[in-house]
């Protein structure tokens, strides 16, 4: 399917308007495109990744994304049946910092509240009426409630030798993985390789390395009907409290929590 069918492409035809848009994806992929307006991105029955130029976001339940104006991006999924909340805000000059950065942050009671509120609306939404002084609600809070960006984003790859490795470790996460073996099996040195990880992305081989373990877990706690010792042994953790407590440094919360909390959501 073309670009031309989406509905993205009436995001920006009135440039005051908050655009509302809430549908099945209805496809695994839409392609790279951009708004001249920011995205607010909440994604409820799947798996979905965002793609930025430079990062590979993951998306979890219960969280949502902010996409600044301008920015490249496709949306992936692994379900048809996801469905996707966009609102779409015009951003004005000197407006608070949040909202030129990318960033993904949990989506806590009184705002998915606000966001299923909106449920039923599709389209412009225009200033002097009810429904943009809730949306517009919305967008100023964020700055206020958001606090915590979750790093749940890997960078690209931009040099071939650590591609390899990379894609290595994402297809082996439930191996010990040591550095020392890492270095040894793809004939660098560990100095070598802990710059190389560095200068390519920008982070330490264990902070990738448990960055990608935490959305694999995330992944499997999701879609597959495992136990949270299972997953920490499907993603390399011997020790399930050590996993627990990896888990909750970056998301905020227990493994076994966040799955309580996807099955209230799907109530």
């Amino acid at each position: 399917m073309t670009e031309e069918k989406y509905y993205i492409n009436e995001v920006d035809i009135d440039e005051k308007s908050i655009y509302c848009h809430h549908d099945l994806m209805g496809e695994l992929l839409i392609p790279t495109h951009k708004h001249n307006k920011a995205q607010m991105l909440y994604t409820e029955g799947g798996i979905v990744y965002v793609i930025t130029q430079t990062n590979t976001y993951y998306l979890p339940a219960r969280h949502f994304m902010w996409i600044p104006k301008g920015v490249e991006h496709s949306i992936h999924t692994n379900s048809e049946s996801v469905i996707m909340r966009n609102l779409y805000f015009p951003v004005k000059k000197n407006e608070p910092l949040f909202y030129e950065s990318e960033g993904i942050y949990p989506i806590n009671d009184l705002l998915l509240q606000m966001m299923l509120f909106t449920n039923r609306w599709d389209g412009n939404i225009n200033k002097g009426t009810r429904n943009y002084d809730i949306t517009k609600a919305i967008k100023s809070i964020l700055p206020k409630i958001c606090v915590n960006n979750l790093p749940l984003s890997l960078p690209f790859s931009k040099d071939i030798r650590l591609t390899k490795i990379v894609n290595y470790l994402d297809t082996n996460l439930k191996e010990p993985l040591y550095f020392s073996e890492i270095s040894s099996r793809f004939g660098f040195s560990e100095r070598s390789l802990y710059r190389l990880f560095q200068k390519d992305l920008g982070m330490s081989y264990i902070q990738y390395l448990t960055i990608r373990r935490v959305l694999k877990a995330i992944e499997l706690l999701l879609e597959k009907n495992l136990s949270v010792s299972e997953v920490a042994l499907a993603v390399g953790y011997n020790s399930v409290p050590t996993f627990s407590n990896t888990f909750y440094k970056i998301l905020r919360q227990r493994p076994s929590d966040y799955v309580k909390g996807e099955k209230i959501l799907k109530k």
